[in-house]
């Protein structure tokens, strides 16, 4: 992989988060109201606490609240830097994780040559923060936590199945925009970025509100393969 910005495909890509962020500035809290339970979330980060040692650095795309995963993530002894487009997702984070380091960034800011330079890390996750960019930026996205990642790091990562691309959805009162993929191809736009899949969980979940219709949510954990760029 290069580590050119423009070699890992951005180049003049337009982006367009029109709404997104507001959104999830109106959610505020209604956010884990809407979602309390979140086993496989949970599970994912527990992978993460027990494969790492004390003081490894992991980031946390799409942060949101701060809860359960930057906090769980904390108190297993890690260094937890978490980013969201939220500027009101960022500050929860920032009261509810007082020992994680939270930015509000965009995923494209962190690319090779961005604006926003975190250094690398021992491990990533990106819980259904994927699922909000449209399709043609998924890969790059992915192509941008393999760069961020040391060579062996370790990448948990979730979303929802379903064969839609940037397709506006109501979300707890709001509307934002999401993209994701049958099983299949999920798994295979994740391998086409650097990734072994060690292993895969899904979960059939119904949120607690009624706009919110059930999804079933794929878990992937993932190992960044050597590229390049190490």
């Amino acid at each position: 992989m290069n580590s050119s910005a423009d070699k890992i495909g951005y180049g003049d890509i337009q982006l367009d988060r029109t709404g997104q962020a507001e959104a999830f500035d109106a959610l505020g809290e209604r956010y884990d109201e809407a979602f309390p339970h979140k086993e496989g979330q949970v599970a994912s980060a527990e992978w993460l606490g027990v494969s790492l040692s004390a003081g490894s650095r992991v980031l946390d795309l799409g942060c949101g609240t701060g809860i359960p995963t930057a906090r769980q993530l904390a108190e297993a002894g890690l260094d937890v830097v978490g980013v969201d487009l939220s500027d009101g997702m960022v500050s929860l984070a920032r009261k509810q994780v007082p020992a994680g380091e939270f930015h509000r960034a965009d995923i494209a800011d962190l690319r090779p040559g961005g604006p926003l330079d975190l250094g690398r890390f021992d491990a990533a996750t990106a819980f259904f923060s994927l699922l909000m960019l449209p399709r043609a930026e998924i890969p790059l996205a992915l192509q941008t936590v393999h760069h961020l990642l040391v060579p062996g790091g370790l990448f948990a990562l979730s979303m929802v199945e379903a064969d839609v691309d940037d397709f506006s959805i109501p979300f707890i009162g709001e509307s934002i925009r999401v993209s994701g993929y049958l099983r299949d191809e999920l798994r295979a736009v994740v391998e086409a970025a650097g990734f072994e899949i060690t292993d895969e969980s899904s979960y059939t979940y119904a949120p607690a509100i009624a706009d919110v219709q059930p999804e079933v949510q794929i878990f992937l954990r993932c190992r960044r393969r050597p590229a390049d760029d190490s």
